[in-house]
């Protein structure tokens, strides 16, 4: 039988659980909620106020070695710093996103599928390692530059949500960094890399594709891959209430969720004010999608087919098992909010990067070839493209395209 606590000992309790919350990461929040993260990945970040293993591998290509960034202390920003001094002057490459949910779900080179990668053969390019650098709370750290051809997956992924069980995700993403090619995903995919039909994928997407699905405007909007379309809601087509992200948005935050007949999509600004749900209803009016067949992979940058056309940056995002509330998304939307993402040490996170073509030119030596980098701060290498122009996608990082 319990003794009833004294006045005191619930003041103390109420002051540590407040305590507790303050310093929760992402998956922190999730949990209180009853629907954990079963994969977690970022550059950017703990998101787990106790994790201090790595977030991601980087692979230097002048001696094939490899370094694990991990966070600066357990709960923080990633250590920039150890890349920096490991990636001078050279070019170096995202081999590995690990999954800080302790399941092993990490992602890597992803394998070709119905659509083959430019990388030997079949897979998909990796991402450049200082091609995306933003700060959080005024520290530097890397996001994941997806150009076309690139892509990252986990096809053995396992807790995933599988068949119509329910499930939760965020990312956030660079607002600014996209196309319309398919497909800019991060979510629930294929385990064998090919379109095994509709219902079969539960993902965020990001861009303006108008294959399938819109919203008002051009774009670019957050919809579902739920394979063979994009989704803003219960029209296969079009639906008015999924908005254009903002122009003067940096950084977003995606959410998709799905359960029982029942899909959600909302957005935010990642680095000021509060989610807006876009659509919350039924599943798509299309046969395949209730019940849904989630097979339970991971993808990155790619479709579940592996269709890699599609450009975009990504710098966190997480899968839950369970359908997560609109109160611990909220919660989850403010710890975004105050990791303080930006363009620079000091500035607001509402800077618009502008993507215009660099001149190719002979130089010296060999050309790069496509997909390679070309120019940026700190680049050493080839200034000129083989067959194919440099093209400037931030002040750091110049590609071959």
């Amino acid at each position: 039988m319990f003794s009833k606590p004294v006045k005191g000992t619930l003041v103390i309790f109420s002051l540590a659980l407040c305590t507790s919350l303050a310093h929760a990461g992402p998956c922190d929040i999730y949990s209180s909620g009853g629907t954990p993260c079963v994969a977690a990945h970022s550059t950017t970040r703990a998101l787990y106020s106790a994790y201090s293993g790595p977030l991601y591998q980087v692979w230097r290509n002048t001696d094939s070695t490899t370094l694990d960034i991990k966070p600066v202390s357990a709960g923080g920003v990633a250590n920039s710093a150890a890349q920096d001094a490991f990636c001078p002057g050279t070019s170096c490459l995202i081999t590995i996103i690990y999954d800080q949910s302790g399941r092993g779900n990490h992602l890597t080179q992803a394998p070709p599928g119905a659509f083959k990668g430019p990388a030997a053969n079949g897979y998909d390019n990796l991402a450049n390692a200082v091609s995306a650098p933003v700060y959080l709370n005024g520290q530097k750290v890397y996001g994941v530059y997806i150009a076309a051809g690139s892509g990252y997956r986990n096809n053995k992924a396992t807790g995933t949500a599988k068949g119509d069980q329910a499930q939760g995700m965020y990312a956030v993403f660079d607002a600014t960094h996209y196309n319309g090619e398919c497909c800019f995903d991060y979510g629930n995919a294929e385990t064998n890399s090919l379109d095994t039909g509709n219902g079969h994928m539960e993902a965020i997407y990001f861009g303006n594709a108008k294959y399938w699905g819109t919203g008002a405007g051009n774009g670019p909007w957050i919809m579902a891959d739920l394979e063979n379309g994009l989704f803003s809601g219960y029209n296969t087509r079009n639906n008015a209430n999924d908005p254009t992200i903002p122009s003067n948005w940096r950084f977003v935050t995606a959410i998709v969720k799905g359960t029982a007949n029942l899909f959600c999509i909302k957005g935010a600004d990642a680095t000021t004010g509060t989610l807006s749900t876009y659509y919350n209803g039924q599943r798509p009016n299309a046969a395949g999608y209730n019940p849904m067949s989630k097979e339970g992979a991971i993808i990155l940058g790619t479709g579940g087919d592996n269709s890699d056309g599609s450009v975009g940056t990504f710098y966190e995002g997480v899968m839950t098992i369970g359908y997560p509330s609109d109160a611990i998304e909220n919660s989850v939307q403010a710890n975004i909010v105050a990791a303080k993402y930006s363009t620079s040490g000091g500035a607001s996170g509402t800077t618009k990067v502008t993507t215009t073509a660099a001149k190719t030119t002979s130089g010296s030596g060999a050309c790069q070839s496509l997909y390679g980098q070309c120019g940026g701060i700190g680049w050493t290498g080839p200034t000129c493209c083989t067959s194919s122009t440099c093209t400037v996608g931030n002040a750091y990082y110049s590609q071959c395209l």
